[in-house]
């Protein structure tokens, strides 16, 4: 398995990738309250690729997984009972976690995660916030088991009527490095 940035040359499959999961969770339980073409959609690889945000997870040359990693919360986060007062740009947020359904419960999402927090770290930021649907419940569970805080359910004012509060997550990556240093208990 490999992760990397989203090229060029990657939009198309990635777009498709995405309208794939959407389909599927469209005749199961769409947990994200995704909208085929609409989010996730071409446009949105297309820009996040072009921003340098867009990652991919491969299998082989198989897309499996996909996120946008960046420092825009896409909406109001000084709203949250975060762990931390940081102001916008202190952290990094995961947006868009998608994993292919025939590899669901294979540890992907955590590996993505795991990315995701290494990345974060690397580059100095303090922590990785997310937010997502109240009621979706299979990206709660992976949050929390990969040690995020629950930071209430807020109104982002993003505008969408069908989703009017989101669940915003934390992963504190200085206390981490605290507890981690081995000089304090």
């Amino acid at each position: 398995m490999q992760i990397r940035k989203c090229s060029e040359s990657d939009i198309a499959s990635t777009g498709a990738f995405y309208d794939r999961v959407v389909l599927w969770l469209d005749s199961h339980i769409n947990y994200p309250k995704w909208i085929y073409g609409v989010y996730p959609s071409m446009e949105t690889v297309k820009a996040s690729t072009k921003a340098g945000t867009q990652f991919i997870c491969l299998d082989d040359n198989d897309i499996i997984g996909a996120f946008i990693l960046n420092v825009d919360p896409d909406g109001n986060y000084q709203k949250g009972s975060w762990q931390q007062a940081l102001s916008d740009g202190e952290y990094m947020v995961l947006h868009t976690l998608a994993i292919d359904p025939e590899y669901h419960r294979q540890g992907i999402g955590s590996e993505i995660i795991r990315f995701c927090v290494d990345r974060t770290r690397l580059n100095g930021y303090k922590a990785l916030r997310v937010d997502i649907v109240p009621d979706n419940l299979p990206a709660r569970k992976l949050y929390e088991k990969e040690g995020f805080t629950y930071a209430g359910d807020v109104d982002l004012e993003r505008g969408i009527e069908e989703i009017p509060l989101f669940s915003l997550f934390e992963l504190d990556l200085c206390e981490k490095a605290v507890k981690n240093d081995g000089l304090h208990p």
